[in-house]
C-alpha cells in the first residue's frame, strides 16, 4: 500500500532505471535487417524515437509498415532484445536512490511497456523489488502508448495520490501518460530519447536520475 498523502513515483524501466540502449538499438536493428533495412545509429534512433512505433518506423521508411511487416519486425525485436538485454544492467546509482526514497517514507512503483511476465522477474533479478509497491509491466499487443496502461496502474495504488505522482522516464510518452492521470513528469536524457526531442515536451529534463529524484521531491512537495 502507498503511504497517504506521501510523494510517489511511478519509474519506467526500459532507457530508465534499466540501462538497456545497447540491446534495443541492436534489436532493432536486427528487426530492419528483416525487411532490408539499412541499420541505424543510436544518436539517430534517439532523434527520431517515438510511440507508438510503427509511427517511429514510418519516420525512418516514409510509411506505415504493413500489418505483416510490423508482425515480422516486432516478432525479431523482442527475439533479438530477450537474448541480448542479458548483458544489461541497472542505471548507475539505482539501488541507492530507490533505498533513500523509500527510507524517507515516500512510495514508489513501475510502469513498463515491456511485457509483464518478462518484467516482474527481471526486476527480482536486481534484488530492488522490495522497495516498489507495485511493478506493472505491458499486457496486450506492444507497440501503443503508455497512457491507458498509466491509468490502471495509477487506479491500482492504494493511497497515492495523482496530484503527488511524479513519472520518471526517458520518452516524451512518459509525460503523456504523467497528464492522463493529472501527474506530473520529469524526463531523463539517458534513454531513448535526445535531451533535444524531450525539451520541446514542457516538462523538466535531467541527465542523471539523481536529478530526477531530486525534481520529482520538488514537483510532489
Amino acid at each position: 500500500m502507498g503511504m497517504h498523502g506521501a510523494a510517489h513515483i511511478v519509474w519506467d524501466w526500459n532507457g530508465t532505471l534499466f540501462h538497456d540502449n545497447t540491446a534495443i538499438i541492436g534489436a532493432t536493428n536486427a528487426a530492419f535487417a528483416e525487411l532490408g533495412m539499412e541499420p541505424i545509429t543510436l544518436e539517430r534512433y534517439r532523434e527520431l524515437y517515438c510511440v507508438p512505433v510503427p509511427k517511429f518506423y514510418e519516420r525512418l521508411i516514409g510509411r506505415l509498415p504493413t500489418d505483416e511487416e510490423w508482425e515480422v519486425m516486432d516478432v525479431t525485436f523482442h527475439l533479438y532484445y530477450t537474448e541480448h538485454r542479458v548483458g544489461c544492467g541497472l542505471t548507475d546509482g539505482v539501488p541507492g536512490l530507490l533505498a533513500e526514497w523509500a527510507s524517507a517514507g515516500r512510495s514508489q512503483s513501475i510502469l513498463s511497456m515491456y511485457g509483464h511476465e518478462e518484467l516482474v522477474p527481471l526486476v527480482r533479478g536486481f534484488g530492488i523489488e522490495p522497495h516498489f509497491i507495485r511493478v506493472d509491466g505491458r499486457t496486450g499487443p506492444s507497440g501503443g502508448s503508455k497512457a491507458e496502461h498509466m491509468v490502471r496502474h495509477v487506479g491500482a495504488l492504494t493511497g497515492v495520490e495523482p496530484a503527488r505522482t511524479v513519472v520518471i522516464g526517458d520518452a516524451a510518452d512518459d509525460a503523456v501518460a504523467a497528464l492522463h492521470v493529472g501527474a506530473r513528469a520529469v524526463l531523463y536524457t539517458g534513454g531513448s530519447h535526445s535531451r533535444a526531442s524531450l525539451e520541446g515536451v514542457g516538462v523538466p529534463v535531467v541527465d542523471s536520475l539523481e536529478e530526477a529524484v531530486a525534481e520529482a521531491e520538488r514537483l510532489a512537495a
